[in-house]
């Protein structure tokens, strides 16, 4: 599914998943520099992230893949 990762003004990560009309702030990640791994919504979903570079500006809208939660 499509996934925009952002970071607000005070650094927090948030995903958006368009098709849900859903946005959760990231609690939790699997890597330190999130991408390759697991991260876990506010609402419990965990999402697997496409392996980027770890300076991959953001906004971005990405591939992910729901593999629990919710």
């Amino acid at each position: 599914m499509k996934v925009m990762i952002r970071k607000d003004s005070k650094g927090a990560l948030s995903a958006y998943v368009p098709k849900k009309d859903l946005e959760e702030p990231i609690v939790s990640m699997e890597r330190p520099q999130m991408w390759g791994g697991l991260v876990t919504l506010a609402n419990g979903w965990q999402l697997a992230l496409p392996e980027m570079d770890a300076a991959t500006a953001l906004p971005i809208t990405v591939e992910a893949r729901r593999v629990a939660g919710g």
